[in-house]
């Protein structure tokens, strides 16, 4: 069992990723146990080739995505720490001491690098990074409460316990929002540290999809929030549907019955009582599936108290 486990997903990134290797093997030198992982996912280039000359662990995802990457990470390596930086030279390795410390020392289980509190919006030249960011990072926060400053990063450490509860279920850059999610509404400790960030240098092309992937990280913020909080999510529409089968039938059939005895629109009658009916089912949806996630939250304690065995167990 590794003391530290660097992992660093690649796919095409033979510019940086010898240097970043390097600079994790120089900054994690005085942390006995540390071992640096590159996962490859398909590279093209001399990515394999370079990473391994630097000295770095080497080993492969075929399924491509660095969702199905996180996963085989998760799945076949166990530290006491890890910590998760991207292969593109953007993220500043010094973190690496003060990240790890808190997850040791502290018992944080997630420790999230805030690029958006420090040098993001000046270096990154693209600007719909930068609204997507700040969009996605409010939304999140207003929906699940929390104070979550930087939900996209790539840099992040993680605790044993997250690492072995976490269920990987996004296949691209979503996957961060997930993390941020699941590490909230399961109440495990997460903390901001602020991080300085660079734009890639010169040559190094970004794989994220701007508009395709922030369409599926924004998918993946509603399908979380109707997992994670399915009354407030069926409620929205209960409450829609029971306002505007009010609203029609007010004005539409009460009104102009009270002058007439008579019903005069009686197409309106009828869809304003399905939209009742509809808002009704809603509600009980709701309530049904909100009691459903009460157990999977007793079920995921219960997985933490199994892994928290399985990490003593690794340690005697």
């Amino acid at each position: 069992m590794d003391k530290l486990a660097i992992l660093i997903p690649a796919y095409n990134e033979e510019i940086t990723i010898s240097k970043v290797v390097k600079d994790v093997l120089s900054v994690t030198k005085n942390i006995r146990g540390t071992s640096v992982y590159v996962y490859d996912n398909n590279s093209a280039d001399k990515t394999v080739e370079l990473a391994e000359k630097a000295g770095a662990i080497v080993r492969h995802e075929f399924a491509q995505g660095k969702g199905a990457v996180i996963r085989r990470m998760f799945r076949e390596i166990d530290a006491e720490a890890y910590i998760m930086i991207d292969a593109d030279d953007t993220y500043p390795v010094e973190a690496i001491p003060e990240i790890y410390d808190r997850i040791i020392n502290r018992n944080v289980d997630m420790v999230v690098g805030d690029r958006l509190s420090s040098t993001y919006f000046e270096e990154n030249k693209r600007p719909f990074h930068n609204v997507g960011n700040s969009l996605v990072r409010g939304l999140i926060n207003f929906l699940f409460k929390t104070d979550i400053r930087d939900i996209l990063t790539g840099y992040r450490g993680f605790s044993f316990r997250f690492v072995k509860t976490f269920p990987v279920l996004s296949r691209g850059f979503e996957i961060e929002t997930e993390m941020s999610i699941h590490a909230t509404e399961k109440r495990m400790l997460v903390e901001n540290q602020v991080i300085t960030y660079r734009d890639r240098p010169e040559g190094s092309e970004s794989k994220l999809d701007t508009y395709g992937d922030g369409v599926r990280v924004l998918k993946t913020v509603v399908n979380l929030y109707r997992g994670y909080h399915p009354f407030g999510f069926y409620s929205i529409f209960s409450v829609i549907s029971l306002v505007v089968a009010a609203l029609m039938f007010t004005f539409r059939v009460w009104i102009p019955y009270t002058n007439t005895h008579t019903v005069d629109n009686m197409p309106s009658l009828v869809v304003s009582m399905i939209l009742v009916v509809l808002g009704v089912i809603a509600f009980f949806s709701g309530s049904i599936l909100n009691a459903i996630q009460t157990n999977d939250k007793r079920a995921f304690e219960l997985a933490v108290i199994a892994a928290d065995e399985r990490f003593r167990d690794l340690n005697k």
